[in-house]
């Protein structure tokens, strides 16, 4: 039996959680009519909820063993540490240390081993 690392449960389900929530809240009416707004860019709503999807879909794929799961959602966390640059520096910090703590969980050796495996799992009943 394949077995996933705890670290790796946790992490899929925390942003499979956040994610989920955050697409909600962006989805009220209050919310949709301030991303609306004349001086906004007409796409602000649909980047701001494809954002909240990738998160969602990174925990569901990483919690099936896919490893471009993982990769993406490293590029997802380092793309909000460079989007909170524009912000205070508070945001910059706990989003570097949000990104410091997934990597290390997601890149340790029985992380590692765990997307491995699947991916092996996964080519061996293709042939």
């Amino acid at each position: 039996m394949n077995e996933r690392p705890t670290s790796i449960a946790v992490i899929s389900w925390i942003f499979m959680a956040v994610g989920s929530i955050a697409l909600l809240y962006h989805l009220l009416p209050q919310h949709i009519n301030e991303l609306n707004a004349p001086h906004s860019f007409g796409y602000d709503l649909a980047w701001v909820c494809l954002v909240r999807i990738v998160a969602v879909l990174c925990g569901v794929f990483m919690l099936r063993g896919c490893n471009w799961a993982r990769w993406l959602l490293v590029v997802w966390v380092g793309y909000h540490v460079i989007l909170s640059a524009f912000h205070s520096p508070f945001e910059v910090v706990v989003h570097g240390l949000l990104f410091a703590v997934v990597v290390y969980f997601l890149f340790r050796p029985a992380a590692s081993a765990y997307f491995r495996r699947q991916r092996a799992a996964t080519n061996s009943k293709d042939r």
